[in-house]
């Protein structure tokens, strides 16, 4: 039986949410992109992945492609960022700041925000770029 994209795009947050290795679940969310490219939440969860799993240029690609999609999603913008940092682009600045006027104007996105930001701790302890985004978002 095929899964619609909603059903394939529940199923592998959920099993994120279980800890599945992250290698695992990037063809998951590939698929997914695939299917539905216009799926900006598909091309963020995908970013994210592919920074969990050290791949900041294919990271780069998925959230450019989510911000494009979504320019208000502020976890898309944190995601290019870090995209960024890692792999050495100019114009971070433009993606924090955007990222940090979404935040103050939504208590409900911030709090996603930070949740994602502790997740990415627990899951990659010595994220140096991650804390280099957090502390520029959170000043």
């Amino acid at each position: 039986m095929v899964q619609t994209a909603e059903e394939l795009f529940s199923t592998g947050l959920e099993r994120y949410s279980n800890g599945e290795p992250i290698g695992e679940l990037i063809p998951t969310f590939k698929t997914l992109c695939d299917r539905v490219p216009k799926s900006s939440p598909a091309w963020t969860c995908l970013a994210w992945l592919y920074l969990l799993d050290s791949k900041p240029e294919l990271a780069y690609k998925a959230s450019s492609r989510a911000v494009k999609l979504n320019p208000q999603d502020p976890q898309a913008r944190v995601n290019l960022a870090i995209a960024m940092v890692e792999s050495g682009k100019k114009g971070v600045r433009e993606h924090i700041e955007i990222a940090q006027q979404i935040l103050t104007i939504s208590d409900e996105l911030r709090d996603e925000v930070k949740d994602s930001i502790a997740d990415g701790f627990k899951r990659k302890p010595d994220w140096k770029s991650l804390q280099k985004v957090q502390d520029w978002l959170f000043a």
